[in-house]
């Protein structure tokens, strides 16, 4: 079996640094897949996970023969789906919602390639504990744009990210559970360097 290219599906440069910490070599081609297109009536489980199917998807029609990897990432607090602030004043009502409580960090992670018929699809749930939140706390991470781009406003990698407690994948909470994408990949014929 010849050797395929990795192609990660995401411009994300968290999951660019996971992937690359852990030794794989890929490519970035991002989706073009429209998130805002998707979502009514699913869980966020659900929503995750169809969303990084979709990607792959797109991604693998254009690259057939290599392996392709997508991802989305939501944040769940009680039935409420949080994804990607649309700007200040919504990165600052998530964080609020957020502050001193429970939530679930969701990533969905699609493995295909087309040639191959290979087509794996999961979804990994982590809980992370958020503590209270000071008005000034919150006005100052809104100001730093630290929250853009990221499910329910926040990073959990940023320096003071307010976390607590975390439960499950800490990898998963960052975009990209990275224990479950080392497995599939191996099942799609791809080992780290």
């Amino acid at each position: 079996m010849s050797v395929r290219r990795l192609i990660l599906a995401s411009a994300s440069p968290r999951r660019q640094q996971l992937l690359a910490e852990a030794g794989y070599a890929f490519v970035v081609h991002p989706s073009e897949v429209d998130e805002q297109s998707v979502g009514a009536g699913l869980t966020a489980g659900e929503l995750a996970e169809r969303l990084a199917e979709m990607k792959a998807d797109e991604v693998s029609r254009r690259f057939p023969d290599d392996v392709v990897l997508a991802a989305d990432t939501v944040v769940a607090y009680l039935d409420r789906i949080l994804g990607k602030p649309k700007d200040e004043k919504d990165a600052e009502r998530m964080l609020r919602l957020l502050s001193g409580t429970a939530h679930s960090v969701i990533t969905g992670v699609a493995v295909f390639c087309r040639m191959r018929g290979h087509f794996r699809h999961t979804r990994v749930l982590s809980a992370v504990h958020m503590r209270e939140l000071t008005d000034r706390e919150v006005e100052q991470y809104v100001k730093s744009r630290l929250w853009d781009g990221k499910a329910g406003g926040y990073g959990i990698q940023d320096p003071d990210p307010f976390v607590s407690r975390t439960s499950g994948s800490s990898s998963n909470i960052v975009g990209l559970p990275m224990e479950v994408v080392i497995e599939m990949l191996a099942e799609a014929g791809l080992v780290r360097s």
